[in-house]
């Protein structure tokens, strides 16, 4: 008999994997979000799972692609299921997660927000509450989507990094800073009360879906190179992230897996490290817009700007109501113009990872959804 979660506490006990197969529940929290959009998708294509979606809209709302596409037809039978669940309330948590074997933590907080409350409420607590409400639902597994913003200072660039770096001292944002505190949360509850942990800290995203190609199309004529243009970053193709989180859950899965990886964290790239500007310059030209020629503006030009802004804000325009600087902040500016690459040999040998779309390929599959959307 079929058992799925329910909306009003906790089962008992757990039921072993071999059992029901067909049977077998995860949750995705911030299930609307851009990876967590691909990863509920891959969840149910691979026709292992039922999948409970929870974000913070009291009810789903799907575009037509997506209403005549897997989500919709999962939705309508029974195949997924939607719940209106905010991490800061452990009690909605507790509720979505009642006969759950898996749960992939996704929610955050918007990063473009410096706002260091926000982060910690949403990023700390609320995963702390996703822990505790795992523990008490006697969750299984718990992979957490972490950053690779967790070992950035915003002043020291990172060459091939990998999981021996340590946390900093201090972050370039409250974003990073939260995601470090959280992913040390996750870390240190393997194990309690048999819940295995494990998280993912991917590159820079981009897929169909995400936020760079809308704004490229915004400020494409206004695209200027910032510092000397030499910096390097590591980018992923959202299905590659996908894939770590499958490999990540797959290996705790197994006795000798979670015996490595419970409570490790693991970098997920593209495993193709490129020029940044490089990159942001190929998906304009893949979208046709070539620019004839690149302007660069040194740091030395473009800090004393960017200080001025945030200053105007945080001292008089936010009074008056004005959004928050997003593009042009000091936070922004060492994220694109430090150079940050990660390497991903342990998730390589430790979680069987191996990218599974190109750099190349992504770009292109990017680019074309602009044109034929087919999220």
């Amino acid at each position: 008999m079929e058992t799925a979660p329910a909306a009003n506490g906790c089962s008992g006990g757990r039921r072993l994997q071999e059992e029901e197969p067909a049977a077998r529940w995860c949750a995705v929290t911030g299930g609307r979000g851009f990876m967590a959009r691909h990863l509920v998708a891959a969840l149910l294509r691979s026709g292992e799972w039922r999948v409970r979606v929870t974000d913070l809209a009291p009810a789903i709302t799907l575009d037509p692609v997506e209403e005549k596409g897997l989500l919709g037809e999962a939705l309508r039978d029974g195949r997924a299921v939607y719940d209106s669940v905010n991490v800061c309330d452990i009690t909605q948590l507790t509720k979505a997660f009642q006969g759950v074997e898996v749960v992939f933590h996704t929610a955050a907080a918007n990063p473009d927000i410096n706002d260091f409350q926000l982060h910690y409420k949403v990023n700390v607590e609320g995963t702390k509450n996703v822990i505790d409400a795992c523990v008490t639902c006697k969750v299984k597994r718990l992979i957490y989507t972490s950053s690779s913003g967790v070992v950035f200072d915003g002043v020291h660039g990172l060459f091939d990094v990998d999981e021996s770096m340590p946390y900093p001292n201090k972050f370039p944002d409250a974003y990073a800073q939260s995601k470090a505190e959280a992913e040390k949360l996750v870390r240190n509850s393997n194990g309690i009360c048999e819940l295995l942990t494990c998280s993912i800290r991917p590159g820079s995203i981009f897929g169909p879906g995400d936020t760079i190609v809308p704004h490229l199309l915004s400020h494409w004529r206004t695209m200027f190179i910032i510092g000397d243009g030499m910096n390097c970053d590591d980018f992923v193709y959202v299905e590659n992230v996908v894939h770590g989180h499958i490999c990540a859950e797959k290996t705790l899965s197994t006795k000798e897996g979670s015996k490595i990886s419970g409570g490790k964290a693991y970098f997920i790239t593209n495993m193709e490290p490129m020029n940044l500007w490089d990159f942001l310059y190929m998906l304009l030209e893949e979208l046709g817009y070539k620019r004839k020629f690149r302007i660069r503006i040194p740091l030395a030009v473009i800090k004393p700007i960017t200080y001025l802004i945030e200053w105007s804000y945080n001292k008089v325009l936010h009074m008056y109501g004005m959004h928050q600087p997003r593009v042009l902040t000091s936070a922004r500016l060492k994220y694109i113009s430090i150079n940050r690459t990660f390497n991903c040999k342990r998730a390589v040998e430790q979680l069987g990872y191996k990218p599974i779309v190109s750099l190349k390929d992504g770009i292109k599959i990017t680019t074309n959804n602009v044109i034929a959307p087919k999220i």
